[in-house]
């Protein structure tokens, strides 16, 4: 299988998944990290999982399910969206539950889908936009080759507060 490795992973959406998603997406202490604003429904997670798109020219964008290859648990996900099919580029998203963050899979989940971006999509760059403070993630895309290439200063609302932005690029 092309996206996988000895540890973790990508395949697209099961209905399988949706008890799971339904709590990651409806946790609001992650609402800060991505464009949630309000709870999602079991059944508008399955409406989205069984309508799914597998095709990016289509649909521009794709979501991967992070699962580990020992024993099949699903531990995250992983997001490839605004994908430009002309200038080939889109931005790249990766989200692991908390008890299994730390240990690499996010890494693994990423190596895996710049070969497939590069390789299998052809996409040339791609961007993460990532929170100032999400020291985690800033040393994630850093370590998978991203280079910062800007700043969007207040961004993010964080409350009543506003966090800046760190844009990260990568060229395949």
């Amino acid at each position: 299988m092309l996206l996988t490795d000895d540890t973790v992973r990508l395949r697209a959406p099961e209905p399988g998944d949706v008890d799971r998603m339904y709590i990651w997406e409806n946790d609001p202490s992650l609402w800060p990290y991505g464009s949630a604003t309000a709870p999602l429904s079991r059944h508008l997670l399955s409406e989205y999982v069984d309508s799914y798109e597998a095709d990016i020219f289509a649909s521009r964008q794709l979501r991967f399910v992070i699962e580990l290859c020992a024993g099949g648990e699903a531990v995250g996900t992983l997001d490839i969206t605004d994908f430009d099919p002309r200038d080939r580029h889109a931005r790249i998203g990766v989200f692991v539950e908390p008890a299994h963050r730390r240990g690499g899979i996010a890494s693994r989940a990423v190596a895996l889908a710049l070969a497939y971006a590069a390789d299998t999509l052809g996409i040339h760059s791609l961007l993460a936009l990532v929170a100032a403070d999400n020291a985690p993630s800033r040393a994630l895309f850093s370590a998978a080759g991203f280079s910062t290439c800007g700043r969007l200063r207040s961004y993010l609302r964080r409350g009543r507060s506003y966090s800046d932005i760190i844009l990260y690029q990568v060229l395949l």
